[in-house]
């Protein structure tokens, strides 16, 4: 008998797409933590300001590393 992959089966979009939607919610959950431990250790020291500028760009570069890591993961070493 031969094994049939995800997609192969049919009508299993929604599950692909469920899946995909799980990646990028735990990505950003992931680089939200990161960002807010950078802001803390950011602001650890001389009592300086993490402006809300500083926070989205920290966040949207951690989000992109963590794509880049998915992907490559996901896609094959």
């Amino acid at each position: 008998m031969k094994t049939l992959t995800i997609l192969e089966v049919g009508n299993l979009g929604g599950l692909v797409a469920m899946i995909i939607g799980i990646i990028v919610i735990v990505a950003f959950v992931i680089s939200l933590v990161i960002t807010v431990i950078v802001k803390l250790i950011y602001e650890s020291k001389n009592g300086r300001k993490f402006s809300k500028s500083q926070f989205w760009q920290t966040m949207l570069i951690s989000l992109l590393i963590c794509g880049l890591i998915s992907g490559f993961v996901c896609g094959g070493m």
